[in-house]
């Protein structure tokens, strides 16, 4: 097969800085001509010595409109810039997750991963581009920065001039001149990971002798689906109707794949209807998860303490034991009553999975969770959505060893009995004005502590900055932190995971340590009164009422 290498002609596009995830645009913003070329061209650029030259990466994304084309971009591309072998996903498709764990297994030089997440999909909607370091995780702030530079400086990319398509559909190796493009399985390896780390058997067993017991999983049409078909269907044994919407589709079915109670309704509605035991679903590319029952919802604060705190029922964590436990800076501080109560260092990082893997690679995290439905551990350095789903089918089957009926709600109960109760809500204000956002931001940063609101006295107010205890690099403005004499915390932060305007997030938090059945809008109203007159964002947004409540 003929094989030569040609140089492009090409000039900087305004904006092309990655956010916390990754460069997040509308479909129609890659698909103007080398849009996409220059980006892919910059990450080659800025690929960590030794850089790309006889590297092998892995590739892969969660089926969203214009991921096939963008695949073929980056191998010409690769391929010109030395880049000697890739692994891709069987019809371009690899969760995160399992894109991490396949870095990590195969002693890959890094990754791109091709998801906007829980962004919609589709001609009009999103498309995203990630990189990944051979650790596994998201490129640290030195690397995006790199990228970001050589996007504002680009003059030409490198392009190879194959004579043929790469062959997506089909399991095995293709050779272009001298590339290797191997397509893999894009469920197996991930299964394999899975199976090693929980206890597959005690789950079979409990589903065995407690046929009540239901599970329906939603995968939003993401990515996800055929990885819950083979998991719980295929190795745990649940009925085909523990399934919905798992084929994945490129626009995600016109659905917005993003598992909270607003976007999920038709699974919380299912799940309320049927009575099923565990509810739960997963985001586009399925590093994000829900679960709930027909009785209860597990915020995803209290849902990574849960996890922490029975984590010694797990094999993997069996074997590795406990060696810290982290949260991002809004999420709630339940999983902090667990490492005290554990014994391990606790961690307060910014939103940002990368911040998590530094603390996994010095050997200091072992679990850890963000209030935006991310949960996760050290088995990659991704959050993990099927991850999360199948620690707490673990968990369920071990406490029913001694509480036979136990579920979701009683185990949640049980759990408030020890550590109390964080009541806890986000509101999301989506697509807003970036530049009244901002002024928002910067008024709320010129507060004082010493105001009063009732019984609510401000003893601390801050803009959030992180040391990364592990490589001391320095994070500023991760958010405005208001905390009151009761430790109640209202936090206000611009989030950087949309593709055009703002998103305003406001994280309202109250500990209680003898009520825990109270509605938890009806707990945290006055805080959320609070908050709104604080911060005059309806002044600032024009907006009444929020996009989203979780």
């Amino acid at each position: 097969m003929s094989f030569s290498v040609r140089t492009v002609d090409t000039s900087p596009f305004d904006g092309q800085k990655p956010g916390t995830s990754g460069l997040r645009k509308r479909v129609k913003v890659f698909q103007q001509p080398k849009y996409t070329e220059n980006f892919i061209q910059a990450i080659f650029t800025a690929m960590p010595a030794p850089g790309p030259q006889n590297a092998t990466l892995v590739v892969g994304g969660d089926g969203r409109y214009f991921m096939k084309d963008a695949v073929q971009k980056i191998v010409r591309i690769g391929a010109a810039n030395g880049i000697k072998k890739f692994i891709i996903g069987q019809d371009g498709i690899l969760s995160t997750p399992a894109a991490s764990a396949l870095i990590r297994k195969r002693d890959a030089d890094g990754g791109i991963i091709l998801t906007a997440s829980h962004n919609p999909g589709g001609p009009e909607n999103d498309f995203g581009i990630k990189y990944n370091t051979r650790n596994g995780g998201p490129a640290p702030e030195s690397v995006t920065d790199a990228i970001y530079q050589a996007t504002c400086t680009i003059s030409e990319y490198k392009e190879a001039d194959f004579d043929a398509h790469v062959d997506l559909s089909t399991v095995g190796i293709q050779t272009f001149g001298p590339v290797s493009v191997e397509i893999v399985d894009s469920v197996a390896d991930y299964v394999e990971l899975i199976k090693e780390i929980f206890d597959f058997e005690l789950i079979r067993k409990f589903r065995q002798q407690t046929p009540d017991f239901t599970l329906l999983f939603d995968a939003l049409n993401g990515v996800t689906g055929p990885y819950g078909r083979r998991i719980f269907v295929d190795e745990l044994g649940f009925p085909e109707t523990s399934l919905a919407n798992c084929t994945p589709l490129e626009d995600f079915g016109g659905s917005h794949p993003d598992p909270n109670l607003t976007y999920a309704r038709s699974l919380v509605d299912s799940v309320e209807k049927h009575k099923i035991s565990l509810g739960a679903a997963s985001d586009g590319d399925g590093d994000r998860n829900m679960v709930l029952s027909h009785d209860w919802f597990v915020t995803p604060s209290d849902s990574v303490a849960v996890i922490a705190h029975y984590a010694d029922c797990i094999p993997y964590f069996k074997r590795t034991g406990i060696r810290g436990l982290a949260r991002s800076m809004p999420t709630s501080c339940a999983i902090d009553r667990v490492a005290a109560a554990k014994g391990v260092e606790a961690f307060e990082v910014p939103t940002g999975w990368k911040f998590f893997g530094n603390l996994m690679d010095a050997g200091r995290l072992s679990i850890c969770g963000e209030e935006s439905f991310g949960t996760g551990s050290d088995h990659i350095r991704e959050k993990d959505g099927i991850w999360a789903i199948v620690a707490w089918l673990n968990i369920i089957a071990h406490v029913n060893l001694t509480a036979p009926g136990a579920g979701v709600r009683s185990i949640m109960s049980e759990f408030y009995k020890v550590y109390g109760r964080n009541y806890f809500t986000r509101y999301d204000y989506e697509e807003v004005d970036s530049e009244g956002a901002t002024q928002m931001m910067n008024r709320l940063r010129t507060l004082e502590p010493g105001m009063a609101f009732g019984s609510y006295k401000v003893v601390k107010l801050d803009d959030f900055h992180y040391t990364d205890p592990v490589d001391q690099s320095i994070s500023q403005k991760q958010g405005v932190r208001i905390i009151f004499q009761d430790t109640s915390r209202i936090i206000f932060r611009l989030s950087g995971t949309g593709s055009q305007g703002a998103t305003v997030r406001v994280y309202i938090e109250r500990y209680d340590e003898k009520e825990f059945a109270l509605d938890a809008q009806t707990a945290l109203k006055p805080l959320v009164d609070i908050a709104l007159d604080i911060s005059q964002l309806e002044k600032y947004t024009g907006r009444k009422e929020p996009t989203v409540i979780t």
